[in-house]
């Protein structure tokens, strides 16, 4: 048993997807939750600009990666033999208390008003939902889900507990060359891939000139 433990703490990531989030200053937030509770890499899709309100200081500590399409994101992830798991109460929803994981997992939270799309649907290879036992609200705040679905995650994987001085866990040094920030910085293959849509997109008439001078982003942030 002490060796499956092991083996798990060294095994296990969890990442965080964040696309089409409606309140972008939830981003801060659940970036200073996603350190708090060990995920590996927060994954931009879209914009890779956010609000880094809430996060006091955690984004320095946390690996950003950015893609502009959902398809990109999936194929990355699945390169890495890792689940994608949608936070949605679906027919086939399990409760998350239950930790019905088996390899490193990540999750894709739904846009506050309307939940997860079809085309997020699509890439999830299943779904947890968070059991309420109250009636006073249909639904938890996005980051408040986060929190319960990481820490749930954590868990399960035998991440190992950080120190605690006083009445506060012990913050690791920040990284070198690591700054506060409020965006995901490109990868020379992202630039590439802009490029290539942009290309493309112009090619099929897509741009007009008020959409030419805007962030391209912004055009791709449902896509």
């Amino acid at each position: 048993m002490e060796n499956e433990e092991e083996k798990r703490k060294e095994k296990y990531e969890s990442y965080v997807i964040v696309h089409n989030i409606a309140k972008r200053h939830n981003v801060g937030t659940l970036a200073r939750s996603a350190t708090a509770f060990g995920v590996t890499e927060f994954i931009l899709v879209g914009k890779r600009d956010f609000n880094a309100f809430g996060s006091h200081g955690s984004t320095s500590h946390l690996r950003f990666r950015h893609f502009h399409t959902l398809s990109l994101a999936h194929s990355f992830l699945k390169e890495r033999d890792c689940d994608i798991c949608g936070v949605e109460i679906t027919d086939n929803a399990i409760a998350v208390n239950e930790h019905p994981f088996t390899k490193s997992t990540a999750f894709l939270l739904g846009n506050e008003g309307t939940g997860l799309s079809d085309k997020e649907c699509e890439i999830c290879d299943f779904f947890i939902y968070i059991p309420h036992y109250g009636g006073g609200t249909a639904s938890l705040n996005v980051t408040v889900a986060a929190s319960i679905v990481l820490h749930h995650y954590g868990v399960w994987a035998g991440f190992a507990e950080r120190s605690r001085e006083g009445n506060k866990f012990l913050v690791a040094e920040k990284p070198a060359n690591q700054m506060k920030r409020n965006f995901c910085t490109e990868t020379a293959e992202a630039i590439a891939e802009e490029r290539k849509v942009k290309k493309e997109n112009a090619a099929n008439g897509f741009f007009n000139e008020e959409a030419a001078s805007s962030n391209l982003l912004d055009a791709l942030f449902d896509s």
